[in-house]
């Protein structure tokens, strides 16, 4: 599939499915960061990796919320 990957080329409505995708992710690997962290079995690499796609994630979240979000000038 060919979807594009730049914002400005999708609609509203996909902008908010991918929203709500990318939020659902970000809490499970914030739950899988957490459940690794609390048993001690995960390595640094993973963490350290599982962190930086959380990271990359909630750019994405904050980069598409602010799409979304018109800006108001009071």
């Amino acid at each position: 599939m060919n979807a594009p990957t730049d914002i400005s080329m999708k609609t509203d409505d996909v902008l908010r499915v991918e929203l709500e995708v990318f939020k659902h992710e970000h809490r499970d690997l914030d739950e899988a960061i957490r459940a690794l962290q609390e048993k001690g079995t995960a390595d640094q690499l993973t963490l350290q990796r599982l962190k930086k796609k959380k990271l990359y994630l909630k750019d994405k979240i904050a980069l598409i919320e602010d799409r979304l979000t018109p800006d108001i000038i009071a």
